[in-house]
């Protein structure tokens, strides 16, 4: 089966020394599914990532850029209470919705409503329990960049790997997470020691439970075995809560809190930044949605906020976007998009699924 999105968009915002983007992205996917035997499927993914951008100056100056590369790769068989899958893929869990301190293999921004990110070479295994509990175990190569909340690369030619218990409990469920690499903290300008090899281990710890309100807590932890100065060790801690409140058509709110500390001590807290996150979704009707996002950056006393008007049809959406938020952009969580998203400005995108 074939299919694709086509995504285009075009940003304006006239404080930036570039005050005007127009751009495009084009997501061909081809899938391949094949039935065996005592309901074993065989099925494979391959789709493209083919992207394009220019920023520009009217009359005086143009900025451009693009390229072409794999986005999705893999190949999958599964069983009834068991999969294996190989190749680019996207891996994530945890229970936090926006700030996620378990981000990491993704770059998701909550303000994007593509919800756009890369994949990571690799192999995961997941076996579930017919309690609903379930493992996981992956293994990776090949992915040097950083993702997430890392603050360096991973090293060339270095595994990683790492594994995941989910469990249910009593209304809801908790998860244990690891994962181990290989960091090269080179090529930082001097603001962490540089090495070719520093081994890194990440622990995480999640928990989601549904009461009254949907609440949750996410915690990440990650060490180095050589001193990175401050660096050294990262905690990240999330907690959140969301409900619908029973207003017009229904008002979905989500609260989260997210403290973000480094120290070359674990769990000093010697060196921290708080952030708040208010996210509203509610929609005016069968095809509209209108939504706010408002970050409050407490340590550096900087505000961001974020409005998004959604039309969406069967294979077609537009999305009028407007954002109101400090030109020198400190939130850590973003990825590349956050330059956009920089100063005072409105973006439209259009989405057509095909």
């Amino acid at each position: 089966m074939f299919k694709g999105q086509l995504i285009s968009w075009a940003n304006i915002n006239p404080a930036n020394d570039l005050p005007a983007w127009l751009g495009g992205r084009y997501l061909p996917q081809l899938n391949y599914n094949l039935n065996l035997p005592r309901t074993r499927l065989f099925d494979i993914e391959a789709s493209a990532n083919l992207f394009g951008n220019t920023g520009f100056h009217p009359f005086d100056t143009a900025v451009t850029d693009g390229d072409i590369r794999p986005y999705r790769l893999w190949a999958r068989y599964s069983a009834p209470q068991f999969e294996f899958r190989l190749g680019l893929q996207k891996i994530n869990f945890g229970s936090a919705s926006l700030l996620r301190p378990l981000m990491w293999f993704d770059q998701i921004d909550p303000r994007d409503p593509i919800q756009f990110t890369d994949g990571v070479w690799g192999a995961l295994g997941r076996y579930y329990f017919l309690n609903n509990a379930n493992i996981w175990v992956w293994g990776l190569y090949g992915n040097k960049n950083p993702r997430g909340w890392d603050i360096a690369k991973t090293s060339k030619r270095q595994p990683e790997f790492g594994g995941r218990i989910q469990y249910p409990v009593p209304k809801g469920e908790a998860g244990l997470s690891f994962h181990h690499r290989t960091a090269d903290t080179r090529g930082l300008n001097g603001a962490v020691p540089a090495f070719a090899k520093v081994p890194e281990t990440r622990i995480g710890l999640d928990v989601k439970l549904d009461l009254v309100v949907g609440c949750w807590v996410e915690a990440s932890w990650a060490t180095n075995r050589k001193s990175l100065e401050e660096f050294t060790n990262q905690e990240l801690i999330n907690a959140g809560v969301d409900y619908t409140f029973g207003i017009g058509n229904g008002l979905y709110a989500i609260f989260e809190q997210l403290l973000v500390s480094y120290g070359e001590e674990a769990f000093s807290f010697s060196n921290t930044t708080t952030l708040s996150l208010v996210s509203l979704s509610y929609p005016i009707g069968l095809f509209d949605n209108l939504g706010a996002i408002l970050y409050i950056d407490w340590a550096n006393g900087k505000v961001y906020n974020f409005v998004n008007w959604t039309i969406q049809f069967d294979r077609t959406a537009l999305y009028v976007m407007g954002y109101w938020n400090p030109k020198d952009n400190r939130i850590p969580t973003q990825n590349s998009t956050q330059n956009l998203y920089a100063g005072v400005g409105v973006q439209l995108l259009f989405l057509f699924n095909h």
